[in-house]
């Protein structure tokens, strides 16, 4: 079979067969086909046996697939079934998140945007635009915000893996490092960020999205100084809280929020 994406010039040629065939097995996996054998994928692929076990023990050894039941076939692993949901919680937040996002808006008079995140941070998903303002502040749909960000201290203060948020923070030296790290303790105690970009004057509150294994997603309203002063939270704070926790609670992440929150709402 012939590779469908094109190869990278710096890497292995075997590395990347070995890639392929991984998800070519994986490919095989259907609803109508809940478990495969050795035989099954080797046939299906073209592939002696021997080749194909070896395959099947390396996703095993990487948790992709494990052994079924009865030892006699192979089902997906829980690497897969921890992917997977993931995948699918993030679909679910971009799904829901429209309505809540225009109803904010409509409210606030500001901007509101979701964000998931991407490889480093904050990627913009959705944004809605309040209308009835003749001047609007926005952002861009796929654009990775900064680590100072508002979106980006929120997720900063409540992603899993907190080593990975301490390197991120590490990005920044001196003051920049330790004021990041000072709004990152306070978004962890009471669920809210702001930012202030004094060239431009525009301002963002940003908010987590909770589903049942954590965060998910970010929320935000988008102003400037005058229209969402970040210094004292007024009542387009209380509206992000409220829209935040609303959309949470329907993918049924409110109890993840800091017993302070409770106040904003």
């Amino acid at each position: 079979m012939t590779e469908s994406s094109p190869k990278r010039a710096d890497a292995p040629q075997g590395d990347i067969q070995a890639v392929t065939r991984a998800s070519q097995i994986l490919e095989l996996f259907r609803p109508d086909r809940p478990a495969l054998t050795v035989p099954e994928a080797a046939a299906s692929l073209g592939l002696n046996r021997t080749t194909t076990h070896r395959y099947f023990a390396t996703l095993v050894s990487a948790g992709l697939l494990e052994r079924s039941r009865d030892g006699a076939a192979f089902v997906p692993g829980g690497l897969l079934v921890q992917l997977g949901a993931f995948a699918l919680g993030r679909r679910a937040v971009v799904d829901l998140a429209p309505p809540h996002l225009v109803a904010l808006a409509r409210s606030s008079r500001l901007s509101s945007a979701l964000s998931l995140w991407g490889a480093s941070g904050p990627v913009v998903a959705r944004v809605e635009e309040d209308n009835s303002n003749p001047v609007v502040v926005s952002v861009r749909i796929g654009h990775q915000l900064p680590v100072d960000s508002a979106q980006s201290k929120v997720y900063l203060a409540f992603m899993a893996d907190q080593l990975r948020a301490e390197r991120l923070m590490a990005s920044l030296a001196g003051s920049e490092r330790r004021k990041l790290v000072e709004s990152v303790d306070r978004a962890r105690e009471t669920g809210l960020a702001s930012t202030h970009i004094v060239d431009s004057d525009i301002t963002a509150v940003g908010a987590p999205i909770f589903d049942e294994s954590g965060i998910c997603a970010t929320m935000a309203i988008i102003g400037t100084a005058r229209t969402l002063p970040v210094d004292t939270p007024g009542p387009a704070w209380r509206d992000l809280a409220g829209t935040a926790y609303e959309l949470s609670k329907e993918l049924g992440g409110e109890h993840h929020f800091p017993e302070d929150f409770a106040a904003l709402l």
